[in-house]
């Protein structure tokens, strides 16, 4: 019997390490990792590598492009993998609404590991607290039925074993 194929969103602010986790994890399971950063238009990646947070509007481009992509990844019988700060509700949704199920893994953490781990990347557009302030407040945690939870502080090889069994429990 072939394994179903899956579409998982690794999300959570920046920092909190959803291109290595989302990796780890698209290796695991044998799926096709994406960066959602990748999908950036040249002006969001512009406005970012300025200090300037995103707005809705910058948004609505790139979120239904990843949409897209598990749309097309899906129909190819594909299982993807996506890394994207999916911070709202209603983004999570816009993606939701293109796969027969989304599977989500949230990453969250405290604001002074999120801060260190920014201060410690030298070639990435999204840098400083501001920014990372700006994510914080955006962000609509998502419920525990919504998300698989995992702690930051974990190691990639705990969070993606603890998902990987919370992905394998049958839901009711």
């Amino acid at each position: 019997m072939k394994a179903k194929t899956k579409s998982i969103l690794v999300m959570g602010v920046s920092g909190s390490g959803k291109s290595h986790i989302g990796r780890q994890l698209a290796a695991a399971i044998d799926a096709t990792f994406l960066d959602g950063d990748d999908y950036h238009s040249s002006e969001s990646v512009a406005k970012m590598s300025r200090g300037q947070p995103l707005n809705d509007g910058d948004r609505e481009t790139w979120l239904a492009t990843l949409a897209d992509l598990y749309r097309e990844y899906q129909e190819r019988g594909v299982s993807l993998v996506i890394g994207c700060s999916a911070l709202k509700h209603r983004y999570r949704d816009q993606l939701r609404a293109a796969t027969p199920r989304l599977d989500i893994l949230y990453l969250h953490g405290d604001r002074d590991v999120l801060l260190e781990r920014l201060e410690r990347r030298s070639e990435h557009f999204f840098t400083g607290s501001h920014m990372l302030d700006s994510q914080l407040a955006t962000l609509e945690v998502p419920s525990r039925d919504e998300a698989f939870r995992s702690d930051i502080r974990d190691t990639p090889r705990d969070i993606v074993s603890a998902y990987m069994e919370y992905l394998d429990t049958p839901s009711e």
